[in-house]
């Protein structure tokens, strides 16, 4: 059994993502799913941003750091979209870390460190014409060439939220596909191990 943070997107932490967790759950994983807006749900990727704005962007990431706290160090960093923000940050800096899945989005490698931890294996999944994600493909490519441990995944299709079975964007056969390799990433880090640092 692999414990998870699960950080969501910019829309909050919808039905969907707390599906997705739930999904993670009956696979036999440990997940946690702090809100990182505070209760506050939003119908579109626009309003959710404008919110992400009144706060901060800086708040909003340093809230889902700050949610880290209270858990095990030996724990595997997930993202959607806006949520890649603390998990990879959180998986290229806090020790112990056991991997990362970053969904919908990639930042790149140098924001967070000189490159991607040795022994924290990282899987980046988005659709190829995704127009939010174009932006974040040329981080994802490298961040696979840099590092031994790293798998990028593309579907077909341009939806961004696939993965989130409350939003119109969602694509079911993407979604399950994302979901059945998540599953068994984090089978692999439950049986392989985690992190040496």
């Amino acid at each position: 059994m692999a414990e998870v943070v699960l950080f969501h997107h910019v829309q909050g932490l919808t039905p969907g993502v707390v599906a997705f967790a739930d999904e993670l759950r009956a696979a036999g994983h440990t997940v946690h799913t702090p809100d990182l807006f505070e209760g506050r749900t939003f119908d579109s990727l626009e309003e959710g941003m404008a919110y992400v704005r009144q706060v901060g962007f800086g708040v909003v990431a340093a809230r889902g750091v700050r949610a880290a706290d209270g858990l095990p160090r030996e724990v595997v960093h997930v993202g959607f979209s806006l949520g890649v923000v603390p998990a990879q940050e959180l998986a290229q800096t806090r020790a112990g870390a056991r991997g990362a899945l970053l969904m919908h989005a990639c930042i790149p490698v140098s924001e967070f460190g000189a490159e991607w931890p040795k022994g924290v294996p990282v899987q980046v999944h988005a659709m190829e014409d995704d127009s939010f994600f174009a932006e974040d493909a040329e981080a994802a490519r490298a961040l696979v060439a840099g590092s031994s441990d790293a798998e990028l995944f593309l579907y077909p299709g341009e939806q961004h939220l696939f993965a989130d079975s409350s939003l119109a964007s969602y694509d079911p056969d993407a979604a399950q596909l994302l979901t059945r390799r998540a599953v068994e990433f984090l089978d692999a880090v439950d049986r392989d191990g985690g992190d040496p640092r």
